[in-house]
Protein backbone atom coordinates (compact mmCIF):
# COMPACT_ATOMS: atom_id res chain seq x y z
CA UNK A 1 0.00 0.00 0.00
CA UNK A 2 1.12 3.32 -1.04
CA UNK A 3 1.07 5.93 1.62
CA UNK A 4 -1.42 8.90 1.44
CA UNK A 5 0.39 12.00 0.79
CA UNK A 6 -0.13 15.69 -0.21
CA UNK A 7 1.89 16.93 -3.00
CA UNK A 8 2.46 19.46 -5.20
CA UNK A 9 1.41 18.75 -7.92
CA UNK A 10 -1.98 18.18 -5.56
CA UNK A 11 -1.79 22.37 -4.84
CA UNK A 12 -1.80 22.89 -7.99
CA UNK A 13 -4.62 20.97 -9.01
CA UNK A 14 -7.29 22.73 -7.31
CA UNK A 15 -9.17 24.87 -9.86
CA UNK A 16 -10.14 27.27 -7.24
CA UNK A 17 -6.21 28.63 -6.88
CA UNK A 18 -5.83 28.64 -10.90
CA UNK A 19 -2.24 28.45 -10.39
CA UNK A 20 0.05 27.53 -12.71
CA UNK A 21 3.38 25.29 -12.91
CA UNK A 22 6.71 27.23 -14.26
CA UNK A 23 9.06 24.26 -13.74
CA UNK A 24 7.79 21.10 -11.98
CA UNK A 25 9.81 18.66 -11.88
CA UNK A 26 9.01 17.15 -8.54
CA UNK A 27 5.34 17.20 -8.55
CA UNK A 28 5.22 14.62 -5.70
CA UNK A 29 7.32 16.05 -3.59
CA UNK A 30 5.13 15.49 -0.14
CA UNK A 31 3.77 19.15 1.30
CA UNK A 32 3.89 19.71 5.13
CA UNK A 33 2.61 23.16 5.00
CA UNK A 34 2.42 26.19 3.43
CA UNK A 35 4.41 29.24 3.93
CA UNK A 36 4.56 33.60 3.74
CA UNK A 37 7.86 35.14 3.80
CA UNK A 38 9.65 38.67 2.20
CA UNK A 39 12.88 37.72 3.70
CA UNK A 40 16.13 37.50 1.74
CA UNK A 41 16.91 34.24 3.42
CA UNK A 42 13.68 32.68 4.97
CA UNK A 43 15.34 29.14 5.35
CA UNK A 44 16.25 29.71 8.58
CA UNK A 45 12.19 30.19 9.66
CA UNK A 46 11.82 26.85 7.89
CA UNK A 47 11.25 22.80 9.02
CA UNK A 48 11.41 21.41 4.88
CA UNK A 49 8.50 20.15 3.31
CA UNK A 50 6.60 24.01 3.22
CA UNK A 51 5.03 25.67 0.06
CA UNK A 52 7.10 29.39 0.68
CA UNK A 53 4.93 32.19 -0.92
CA UNK A 54 6.18 35.45 -1.76
CA UNK A 55 5.49 38.43 -4.03
CA UNK A 56 9.38 39.01 -4.54
CA UNK A 57 8.63 42.33 -2.63
CA UNK A 58 12.43 43.69 -2.00
CA UNK A 59 13.76 41.82 -5.66
CA UNK A 60 12.82 44.29 -7.74
CA UNK A 61 16.62 45.12 -8.76
CA UNK A 62 17.87 41.39 -8.44
CA UNK A 63 19.74 39.40 -11.01
CA UNK A 64 22.81 37.12 -9.52
CA UNK A 65 20.94 36.96 -5.79
CA UNK A 66 17.89 34.39 -7.33
CA UNK A 67 20.51 31.53 -7.19
CA UNK A 68 21.94 32.07 -3.77
CA UNK A 69 17.97 32.27 -2.64
CA UNK A 70 17.27 29.33 -4.52
CA UNK A 71 20.02 27.17 -3.46
CA UNK A 72 19.41 28.52 0.61
CA UNK A 73 15.49 26.86 -0.26
CA UNK A 74 16.71 23.92 -1.70
CA UNK A 75 19.19 23.17 1.42
CA UNK A 76 15.79 24.14 3.72
CA UNK A 77 13.78 21.32 1.91
CA UNK A 78 11.11 23.25 0.23
CA UNK A 79 8.19 21.24 -1.47
CA UNK A 80 8.11 24.72 -3.84
CA UNK A 81 7.98 28.29 -4.44
CA UNK A 82 4.73 30.68 -5.21
CA UNK A 83 5.43 33.04 -6.94
CA UNK A 84 2.83 35.46 -6.93
CA UNK A 85 2.53 37.92 -10.60
CA UNK A 86 0.87 41.52 -10.73
CA UNK A 87 2.27 43.49 -7.59
CA UNK A 88 6.13 43.66 -7.57
CA UNK A 89 6.62 41.62 -10.85
CA UNK A 90 4.15 41.21 -13.85
CA UNK A 91 5.36 37.50 -14.41
CA UNK A 92 7.97 34.98 -12.86
CA UNK A 93 11.62 36.84 -13.48
CA UNK A 94 13.55 34.77 -15.58
CA UNK A 95 16.67 34.61 -13.42
CA UNK A 96 14.31 32.69 -10.82
CA UNK A 97 13.10 30.19 -13.22
CA UNK A 98 16.59 29.28 -14.22
CA UNK A 99 17.93 29.02 -10.79
CA UNK A 100 15.26 26.53 -10.03
CA UNK A 101 16.08 24.32 -12.93
CA UNK A 102 19.58 24.38 -12.11
CA UNK A 103 18.52 23.13 -8.33
CA UNK A 104 15.85 21.24 -9.52
CA UNK A 105 13.26 23.55 -7.06
CA UNK A 106 9.09 23.32 -7.90
CA UNK A 107 8.04 26.59 -9.05
CA UNK A 108 4.42 27.74 -9.89
CA UNK A 109 3.07 31.62 -10.24
CA UNK A 110 0.43 32.43 -7.94
CA UNK A 111 -2.33 34.82 -10.18
CA UNK A 112 -2.71 38.02 -8.89
CA UNK A 113 -6.33 37.61 -7.74
CA UNK A 114 -5.59 34.72 -5.53
CA UNK A 115 -4.84 35.87 -1.98
CA UNK A 116 -2.10 33.90 -0.22
CA UNK A 117 -4.96 32.81 2.49
CA UNK A 118 -6.87 30.49 -0.01
CA UNK A 119 -3.75 28.64 -0.77
CA UNK A 120 -3.30 28.16 2.98
CA UNK A 121 -6.46 26.86 3.66
CA UNK A 122 -7.14 24.87 0.85
CA UNK A 123 -4.03 23.14 1.65
CA UNK A 124 -4.78 23.11 5.03
CA UNK A 125 -7.83 20.81 4.11
CA UNK A 126 -5.69 18.76 2.02
CA UNK A 127 -3.99 17.88 4.48
CA UNK A 128 -6.53 17.20 7.32
CA UNK A 129 -8.09 14.73 4.32
CA UNK A 130 -5.24 13.18 4.65
CA UNK A 131 -4.63 12.41 8.06
CA UNK A 132 -7.86 11.23 7.91
CA UNK A 133 -7.35 9.17 5.70
CA UNK A 134 -4.32 8.08 6.95
CA UNK A 135 -6.12 7.49 10.04
CA UNK A 136 -8.59 5.18 7.96
CA UNK A 137 -5.84 3.24 6.42
CA UNK A 138 -4.31 3.01 10.12
CA UNK A 139 -7.01 0.96 11.31
CA UNK A 140 -7.31 -1.18 8.15
CA UNK A 141 -3.91 -1.99 8.44
CA UNK A 142 -4.23 -2.85 11.98
CA UNK A 143 -7.14 -5.08 10.56
CA UNK A 144 -4.92 -6.84 8.34
CA UNK A 145 -2.61 -7.68 10.80
CA UNK A 146 -4.42 -8.97 13.36
CA UNK A 147 -6.12 -10.97 10.63
CA UNK A 148 -3.11 -12.01 9.74
CA UNK A 149 -1.39 -12.90 12.95
CA UNK A 150 -4.94 -15.08 13.97
CA UNK A 151 -5.08 -16.78 10.58
CA UNK A 152 -1.91 -19.33 11.05
CA UNK A 153 0.66 -20.31 13.60
CA UNK A 154 3.59 -18.64 11.93
CA UNK A 155 4.42 -15.21 11.64
CA UNK A 156 5.21 -15.68 7.77
CA UNK A 157 1.21 -13.66 6.89
CA UNK A 158 2.09 -11.30 9.64
CA UNK A 159 5.53 -10.65 7.53
CA UNK A 160 4.11 -10.71 4.06
CA UNK A 161 1.08 -8.34 5.47
CA UNK A 162 3.34 -5.81 6.80
CA UNK A 163 5.93 -6.01 3.93
CA UNK A 164 2.67 -4.88 1.28
CA UNK A 165 2.28 -2.33 3.95
CA UNK A 166 4.97 -0.45 4.08
CA UNK A 167 5.63 -0.96 0.33
CA UNK A 168 8.89 -2.50 1.44
CA UNK A 169 10.48 -5.79 3.16
CA UNK A 170 10.22 -7.11 6.82
CA UNK A 171 12.41 -9.88 8.43
CA UNK A 172 12.37 -11.47 11.84
CA UNK A 173 15.66 -11.58 13.58
CA UNK A 174 17.09 -13.49 16.41
CA UNK A 175 18.33 -11.86 19.53
CA UNK A 176 21.67 -11.55 18.32
CA UNK A 177 20.12 -9.89 15.08
CA UNK A 178 20.76 -12.74 12.62
CA UNK A 179 17.94 -13.90 10.51
CA UNK A 180 15.39 -16.29 11.83
CA UNK A 181 13.89 -17.31 8.46
CA UNK A 182 13.49 -15.77 5.01
CA UNK A 183 12.80 -12.30 4.94
CA UNK A 184 9.39 -10.80 3.18
CA UNK A 185 8.78 -8.66 0.06
CA UNK A 186 11.52 -6.64 -0.75
CA UNK A 187 15.24 -7.92 -0.05
CA UNK A 188 17.31 -6.06 2.49
CA UNK A 189 18.83 -2.83 1.27
CA UNK A 190 22.41 -3.36 0.24
CA UNK A 191 24.85 -2.34 3.21
CA UNK A 192 22.47 -2.71 6.05
CA UNK A 193 24.12 -4.85 9.20
CA UNK A 194 21.05 -5.76 10.94
CA UNK A 195 23.69 -7.79 13.49
CA UNK A 196 25.33 -4.68 14.04
CA UNK A 197 21.87 -2.43 14.77
CA UNK A 198 21.03 -4.67 17.21
CA UNK A 199 24.29 -5.09 18.97
CA UNK A 200 23.63 -1.03 19.40
CA UNK A 201 20.16 -1.49 20.74
CA UNK A 202 19.84 -4.51 22.96
CA UNK A 203 21.46 -3.36 26.32
CA UNK A 204 17.84 -1.21 26.50
CA UNK A 205 16.02 -4.40 26.41
CA UNK A 206 12.58 -3.88 24.78
CA UNK A 207 12.55 -0.34 25.23
CA UNK A 208 14.70 1.22 22.67
CA UNK A 209 13.97 0.74 18.73
CA UNK A 210 16.12 1.44 15.71
CA UNK A 211 15.42 4.28 12.63
CA UNK A 212 18.21 4.15 10.46
CA UNK A 213 18.60 5.36 6.71
CA UNK A 214 20.59 2.92 4.23
CA UNK A 215 21.15 4.57 0.85
CA UNK A 216 17.76 5.66 -0.04
CA UNK A 217 16.04 3.24 2.53
CA UNK A 218 13.94 3.59 5.65
CA UNK A 219 14.90 1.40 8.36
CA UNK A 220 13.39 0.32 11.13
CA UNK A 221 14.31 -2.29 14.04
CA UNK A 222 12.06 -3.20 17.23
CA UNK A 223 12.68 -5.38 19.85
CA UNK A 224 10.41 -8.62 20.01
CA UNK A 225 9.72 -10.40 23.35
CA UNK A 226 8.23 -11.31 26.68
CA UNK A 227 9.40 -9.44 30.11
CA UNK A 228 12.62 -7.40 29.83
CA UNK A 229 14.18 -9.10 27.75
CA UNK A 230 13.88 -9.68 23.58
CA UNK A 231 13.27 -12.55 22.70
CA UNK A 232 14.46 -11.74 18.57
CA UNK A 233 13.62 -8.40 16.77
CA UNK A 234 11.41 -7.16 13.51
CA UNK A 235 13.33 -5.51 11.03
CA UNK A 236 11.25 -3.48 8.54
CA UNK A 237 12.58 -1.36 5.75
CA UNK A 238 11.15 0.53 2.88
CA UNK A 239 12.61 2.61 -0.08
CA UNK A 240 11.13 6.16 1.68
CA UNK A 241 10.08 7.21 4.58
CA UNK A 242 7.35 5.99 6.35
CA UNK A 243 4.36 8.01 7.72
CA UNK A 244 2.95 7.67 10.92
CA UNK A 245 0.77 5.00 9.58
CA UNK A 246 2.88 2.71 8.59
CA UNK A 247 5.12 3.00 11.63
CA UNK A 248 2.32 2.17 13.64
CA UNK A 249 1.76 -0.85 11.57
CA UNK A 250 5.34 -1.86 12.48
CA UNK A 251 4.32 -1.05 16.17
CA UNK A 252 0.89 -3.39 16.07
CA UNK A 253 2.78 -5.84 14.05
CA UNK A 254 5.54 -6.06 16.99
CA UNK A 255 2.70 -5.84 19.91
CA UNK A 256 0.94 -9.11 17.96
CA UNK A 257 4.48 -10.89 17.37
CA UNK A 258 5.27 -10.26 21.95
CA UNK A 259 1.79 -11.62 22.61
CA UNK A 260 2.25 -14.49 20.24
CA UNK A 261 5.67 -15.06 21.88
CA UNK A 262 4.04 -14.75 25.57
CA UNK A 263 1.44 -17.38 24.34
CA UNK A 264 4.44 -19.67 23.09
CA UNK A 265 6.40 -19.16 26.62
CA UNK A 266 3.37 -19.70 28.60
CA UNK A 267 2.23 -22.52 26.43
CA UNK A 268 5.68 -23.82 26.62
CA UNK A 269 6.20 -23.49 30.46
CA UNK A 270 2.82 -25.33 30.78
CA UNK A 271 3.76 -28.49 28.57
CA UNK A 272 7.02 -28.57 31.13
CA UNK A 273 5.60 -28.71 34.08
CA UNK A 274 3.36 -31.55 32.36
CA UNK A 275 6.43 -33.58 31.44
CA UNK A 276 8.18 -32.77 34.64
CA UNK A 277 5.09 -34.57 36.28
CA UNK A 278 4.68 -37.02 33.36
CA UNK A 279 8.79 -37.92 34.50
CA UNK A 280 8.07 -38.51 37.92
CA UNK A 281 5.21 -40.68 37.12
CA UNK A 282 7.65 -42.93 34.88
CA UNK A 283 10.21 -43.15 37.77
CA UNK A 284 7.49 -44.31 40.01
CA UNK A 285 6.24 -47.07 37.49
CA UNK A 286 2.70 -45.56 36.68
CA UNK A 287 2.99 -45.51 32.87
CA UNK A 288 -0.68 -45.05 32.36
CA UNK A 289 -0.90 -41.79 33.46
CA UNK A 290 2.77 -40.85 31.71
CA UNK A 291 0.85 -41.58 28.58
CA UNK A 292 -2.12 -39.79 29.46
CA UNK A 293 -0.14 -35.99 30.74
CA UNK A 294 2.03 -36.90 28.00
CA UNK A 295 -0.66 -37.11 25.25
CA UNK A 296 -1.89 -33.41 26.81
CA UNK A 297 0.97 -31.85 26.24
CA UNK A 298 1.32 -29.97 22.71
CA UNK A 299 5.21 -28.44 22.54
CA UNK A 300 6.50 -31.33 20.21
CA UNK A 301 3.38 -32.37 18.12
CA UNK A 302 3.92 -35.98 17.06
CA UNK A 303 6.64 -36.76 19.67
CA UNK A 304 3.87 -37.02 22.76
CA UNK A 305 3.65 -40.72 22.62
CA UNK A 306 5.67 -43.18 25.32
CA UNK A 307 7.73 -45.81 23.65
CA UNK A 308 7.46 -49.65 24.49
CA UNK A 309 10.98 -49.69 26.22
CA UNK A 310 12.63 -46.76 27.34
CA UNK A 311 15.82 -45.82 29.19
CA UNK A 312 16.29 -43.45 31.87
CA UNK A 313 19.72 -41.41 32.63
CA UNK A 314 21.16 -39.47 35.42
CA UNK A 315 23.34 -36.53 35.08
CA UNK A 316 25.10 -34.15 37.39
CA UNK A 317 28.23 -31.91 37.27
CA UNK A 318 28.72 -27.90 37.30
CA UNK A 319 25.29 -26.25 38.11
CA UNK A 320 25.44 -23.92 35.39
CA UNK A 321 26.56 -26.61 33.02
CA UNK A 322 23.52 -28.73 34.07
CA UNK A 323 20.67 -25.17 33.40
CA UNK A 324 22.77 -25.41 29.74
CA UNK A 325 22.23 -28.97 29.01
CA UNK A 326 17.83 -28.73 29.81
CA UNK A 327 18.63 -26.30 26.34
CA UNK A 328 19.94 -28.66 24.26
CA UNK A 329 17.48 -31.95 25.66
CA UNK A 330 14.41 -29.78 25.78
CA UNK A 331 15.02 -26.82 23.04
CA UNK A 332 12.23 -24.29 22.28
CA UNK A 333 10.19 -24.85 18.95
CA UNK A 334 13.15 -22.37 16.75
CA UNK A 335 16.12 -23.66 18.69
CA UNK A 336 18.53 -26.30 17.63
CA UNK A 337 19.06 -29.38 20.09
CA UNK A 338 18.51 -33.25 20.59
CA UNK A 339 15.51 -32.96 22.54
CA UNK A 340 14.18 -36.45 24.38
CA UNK A 341 10.49 -37.08 25.45
CA UNK A 342 10.71 -35.74 28.84
CA UNK A 343 13.74 -34.22 30.66
CA UNK A 344 13.56 -32.22 34.19
CA UNK A 345 16.39 -30.76 36.13
CA UNK A 346 16.47 -30.74 39.90
CA UNK A 347 19.25 -28.84 41.83
CA UNK A 348 22.23 -30.14 40.18
CA UNK A 349 20.78 -33.77 38.55
CA UNK A 350 19.03 -33.97 35.15
CA UNK A 351 17.15 -36.67 34.95
CA UNK A 352 15.92 -38.46 31.26
CA UNK A 353 13.81 -40.70 29.84
CA UNK A 354 12.85 -42.00 26.39
CA UNK A 355 13.51 -44.86 23.88
CA UNK A 356 16.89 -46.77 24.60
CA UNK A 357 18.79 -44.88 21.27
CA UNK A 358 17.63 -41.44 22.25
CA UNK A 359 18.58 -41.55 25.69
CA UNK A 360 21.94 -43.30 24.52
CA UNK A 361 22.55 -40.63 22.14
CA UNK A 362 21.68 -37.81 24.44
CA UNK A 363 24.26 -38.78 27.05
CA UNK A 364 27.02 -38.35 24.59
CA UNK A 365 25.98 -34.82 24.23
CA UNK A 366 25.72 -34.32 27.87
CA UNK A 367 29.20 -35.92 28.44
CA UNK A 368 30.48 -32.95 25.63
CA UNK A 369 29.57 -30.57 27.77
CA UNK A 370 30.86 -31.95 30.81
CA UNK A 371 28.16 -33.65 32.91
CA UNK A 372 28.84 -37.11 34.27
CA UNK A 373 26.02 -39.51 33.30
CA UNK A 374 24.47 -42.55 34.32
CA UNK A 375 22.47 -44.92 32.20
CA UNK A 376 19.95 -47.09 33.44
CA UNK A 377 18.79 -50.45 32.11
CA UNK A 378 16.68 -50.69 29.25
CA UNK A 379 13.20 -51.89 30.83
CA UNK A 380 9.34 -52.00 29.52
CA UNK A 381 7.65 -48.67 29.87
CA UNK A 382 6.07 -49.74 33.20
CA UNK A 383 8.76 -50.60 34.73
CA UNK A 384 10.27 -46.84 35.51
CA UNK A 385 11.33 -47.73 38.73
CA UNK A 386 14.01 -49.89 37.89
CA UNK A 387 15.31 -47.76 35.24
CA UNK A 388 15.53 -44.83 37.45
CA UNK A 389 17.43 -47.17 40.14
CA UNK A 390 20.24 -48.46 37.33
CA UNK A 391 20.49 -44.80 36.39
CA UNK A 392 21.46 -43.55 39.67
CA UNK A 393 23.30 -46.70 40.29
CA UNK A 394 25.48 -45.85 37.18
CA UNK A 395 26.11 -42.39 38.05
CA UNK A 396 27.28 -43.11 41.20
CA UNK A 397 30.14 -45.39 39.29
CA UNK A 398 31.27 -42.46 36.82
CA UNK A 399 34.48 -40.56 37.38
CA UNK A 400 36.14 -37.68 35.36
CA UNK A 401 38.17 -40.32 33.59
CA UNK A 402 35.14 -41.82 32.48
CA UNK A 403 32.25 -39.61 32.56
CA UNK A 404 29.51 -42.14 30.91
CA UNK A 405 28.84 -45.49 32.78
CA UNK A 406 26.09 -48.04 31.05
CA UNK A 407 24.27 -50.06 33.46
CA UNK A 408 24.60 -52.58 31.01
CA UNK A 409 28.58 -53.01 31.09
CA UNK A 410 28.24 -52.84 35.11
CA UNK A 411 26.21 -55.91 35.06
CA UNK A 412 25.13 -57.56 31.50
CA UNK A 413 28.65 -57.17 29.97
CA UNK A 414 30.92 -56.75 33.13
CA UNK A 415 32.80 -59.36 35.11
CA UNK A 416 29.84 -60.20 36.89
CA UNK A 417 28.89 -61.31 33.57
CA UNK A 418 31.59 -64.01 33.32
CA UNK A 419 31.24 -64.75 37.11
CA UNK A 420 27.65 -65.88 36.98
CA UNK A 421 24.62 -63.87 38.97
CA UNK A 422 24.81 -66.94 41.71
CA UNK A 423 28.16 -67.34 42.36
CA UNK A 424 28.54 -63.43 41.83
CA UNK A 425 25.71 -63.10 45.01
CA UNK A 426 27.28 -65.63 46.90
CA UNK A 427 31.09 -64.09 46.82
CA UNK A 428 29.30 -60.30 47.69
CA UNK A 429 27.83 -61.73 50.71
CA UNK A 430 31.07 -63.36 52.20
CA UNK A 431 33.20 -60.72 50.70
CA UNK A 432 31.12 -57.83 52.28
CA UNK A 433 29.35 -59.76 55.56
CA UNK A 434 31.74 -58.07 58.04
CA UNK A 435 30.24 -54.65 57.12
CA UNK A 436 26.95 -55.90 56.14
CA UNK A 437 24.35 -53.44 57.48
CA UNK A 438 26.95 -50.60 57.58
CA UNK A 439 25.54 -47.99 55.38
CA UNK A 440 28.41 -45.62 56.89
CA UNK A 441 31.29 -48.30 55.60
CA UNK A 442 29.64 -49.23 52.81
CA UNK A 443 29.01 -45.63 50.86
CA UNK A 444 32.48 -44.89 52.43
CA UNK A 445 34.17 -47.78 50.59
CA UNK A 446 32.26 -47.38 47.25
CA UNK A 447 33.81 -43.70 47.23
CA UNK A 448 37.18 -45.16 48.08
CA UNK A 449 37.21 -47.00 45.07
CA UNK A 450 35.57 -44.49 42.96
CA UNK A 451 38.34 -41.98 43.47
CA UNK A 452 41.42 -44.17 43.05
CA UNK A 453 42.03 -44.01 46.76
CA UNK A 454 41.93 -40.51 46.87
CA UNK A 455 40.74 -39.39 51.17
CA UNK A 456 40.45 -36.06 50.29
CA UNK A 457 37.68 -36.56 47.51
CA UNK A 458 35.79 -39.18 49.49
CA UNK A 459 35.89 -36.89 52.46
CA UNK A 460 34.01 -33.60 49.67
CA UNK A 461 31.58 -36.07 48.40
CA UNK A 462 30.27 -37.63 51.42
CA UNK A 463 30.66 -33.92 53.04
CA UNK A 464 32.46 -35.23 56.04
CA UNK A 465 36.35 -34.91 57.52
CA UNK A 466 39.21 -36.16 56.37
CA UNK A 467 39.43 -38.02 59.69
CA UNK A 468 36.32 -39.48 59.57
CA UNK A 469 36.99 -41.20 56.45
CA UNK A 470 40.81 -42.42 57.84
CA UNK A 471 38.90 -43.98 60.70
CA UNK A 472 36.06 -45.64 58.39
CA UNK A 473 38.82 -47.23 56.06
CA UNK A 474 40.56 -48.28 59.33
CA UNK A 475 37.32 -49.89 60.75
CA UNK A 476 36.77 -51.43 57.28
CA UNK A 477 40.47 -53.01 56.92
CA UNK A 478 39.61 -54.42 60.66
CA UNK A 479 36.63 -56.11 59.44
CA UNK A 480 37.45 -57.09 56.44
CA UNK A 481 40.92 -58.54 57.27
CA UNK A 482 42.43 -57.09 54.42
CA UNK A 483 44.67 -54.19 53.32
CA UNK A 484 42.65 -51.17 51.04
CA UNK A 485 46.03 -50.49 49.23
CA UNK A 486 46.21 -53.97 48.18
CA UNK A 487 45.45 -53.88 44.43
CA UNK A 488 43.59 -57.54 45.16
CA UNK A 489 41.80 -56.31 47.45
CA UNK A 490 40.29 -53.51 45.64
CA UNK A 491 39.28 -55.35 42.69
CA UNK A 492 37.77 -58.15 44.98
CA UNK A 493 35.42 -55.03 47.19
CA UNK A 494 34.49 -53.68 43.50
CA UNK A 495 33.24 -56.59 41.97
CA UNK A 496 31.66 -57.76 45.16
CA UNK A 497 29.64 -54.40 45.47
CA UNK A 498 29.27 -54.06 41.36
CA UNK A 499 27.51 -57.86 42.72
CA UNK A 500 25.24 -56.94 45.61
CA UNK A 501 23.67 -53.95 43.95
CA UNK A 502 22.99 -56.19 40.61
CA UNK A 503 21.31 -58.53 43.04
CA UNK A 504 19.86 -56.14 45.38
CA UNK A 505 18.18 -54.26 41.97
CA UNK A 506 17.61 -57.55 40.35
CA UNK A 507 15.77 -58.74 42.93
Amino acid sequence: MSPVMVGVQDVLAQPALALRGVFVPRPAEPVRWVATSELADPSPFLEGGEVLLTTGLDTSGWRDEWEGYVARLRAAGVAAIGFATGLTHDRVPDRLERACRAREVNLFEVPRHTPFVAISRLTARLLEERDRADSRRAVVMQRELTEAAARRGDPGALLRTLSGQVDGGTALLTSTGTPDGAPAGTPPPPGLDMVAEVARIRPQGLRTSASVTVGTHTVVIQPVGVGTRPEGYLAAWAPQPLTDGQRGAVTTAVALLGLAAERRHERRERDRRLRARALELLLAGDARTTAVLLAAADDRPGEAELPERIRVAWATGDPDAVAGAVGVLDPAPAGHGTPVLLAWRAGDVLRLADAPERVELAAARLADLGLRVGVGAAVGSDDGERAATTARYALAQTTEVVPVVHWDGLVDDGVLALVGDRAAAAFAASFLGPIAGRADLLLTLRAFLRHHGSRGKVAAELTVHRNTVRHRLEEIEVALGRSLDDPATRVSAWVALQAEAAHRLEG
